[in-house]
């Protein structure tokens, strides 16, 4: 079921729902790493499940003449086969991340074909952020340098446009595009206003509904929303969440992400003792946060896991 489907059916029932992002096992672990993780999440009956997709990075290795060879490594592969194990075994949409890093416009549309095989038709489309030794994102030759683009190659297979123009069996897919929306702006946007005038261009140019960047201010979220309407974006917009877990992310994220601590949060962060206080303290904002959300008619919350099963179930059983 589409994901726009899933989040109308909830708004007419009135249940508010979690859904789960997660990360795929480091290369060399099992995928049972992962179904731990997801088994105790699963009582909250999650509409869909989104897996993340990282992209190749590369490291140096010394060979035998004393000289380095440049060696290609994605160390989080298979996120299109555990979106498959996903939705096997749980019978919950899973839905991959695809990102322009690393593909070429060719490897893009075997992927979405392989996704359309595998009855795989919800994903998400974004960039991707740069390799680690890039100062700035990178794309492959011949790839996107977009995420617009990335949408817009999307919406022509859902048209039955491919590459090659010789395709005579011009089978249309029917992906539901999820693309990132940033209630404070995104970290390279040159404003606000500007960055809602893309994600804009992205809803145009096909996408049908909206994940948000994480937040710690609801008002962020309610004036993104607004502000939303206001220029004509009229698909649904999920807000997305984290619960802040140690002191060091008062730093650590902003840095990452472009986002706000809200001041109420902060102090209450440094008259905590023990990183054990600010994991609780970050629960309980987290819990006030989905409250509010839910109450003000969001049928969804997407919550961004990182793996952390417990706290995320704390705060799953105090809402729900």
């Amino acid at each position: 079921m589409k994901v726009t489907d899933i989040l109308k059916q909830q708004e007419k029932k009135g249940k508010p729902l979690f859904s789960f992002e997660v990360l795929p096992p480091k290369r060399g672990n099992n995928i049972n790493q992962l179904y731990q993780i997801l088994d105790p999440l699963m009582e909250f009956q999650p509409p869909f499940i989104d897996v993340t997709y990282h992209q190749e990075d590369y490291s140096y290795k010394k060979v035998a003449n004393g000289l380095f060879e440049k060696v290609a490594i994605r160390r989080r592969p298979g996120t299109v086969g555990i979106c498959s194990a996903i939705k096997h075994k749980y019978k919950v949409e899973a839905i991959p991340h695809l990102i322009c890093g690393g593909f070429s416009k060719c490897e893009t549309e075997g992927a979405l074909i392989d996704l359309n095989f595998l009855g795989i038709h919800n994903l998400l489309a974004l960039r991707g952020d740069p390799r680690k030794y890039e100062k700035k994102f990178m794309p492959k030759e011949d790839g996107h340098r977009f995420a617009i683009d990335l949408v817009r190659q999307i919406a022509e297979m859902n048209h039955g446009k491919h590459l090659d123009d010789g395709v005579v069996n011009d089978l249309k897919t029917d992906f539901c595009v999820g693309v990132a929306g940033y209630p404070e702006k995104h970290i390279e946007a040159a404003s606000y206003e500007d960055d809602l005038l893309n994600l804009k261009a992205k809803v145009d140019a096909g996408a049908d509904y909206i994940v948000t960047q994480m937040f710690f201010d609801n008002r962020c979220f309610f004036k993104f929303v607004d502000d939303c309407g206001k220029i004509g974006i009229d698909v649904p917009i999920i807000p997305g969440i984290k619960p802040l877990t140690k002191a060091s992310q008062l730093k650590s994220l902003p840095t990452y992400f472009y986002l706000n601590f809200p001041n109420d949060l902060v102090k209450e962060v440094k008259k905590c003792k023990t990183q054990k206080a600010v994991r609780e303290l970050g629960i309980e904002w987290c819990i006030a946060q989905s409250q509010e959300l839910f109450e003000s008619g969001v049928p969804c919350i997407h919550t961004y896991t990182m793996g952390n099963y417990k706290t995320i179930s704390k705060i799953c059983s105090a809402v729900l």
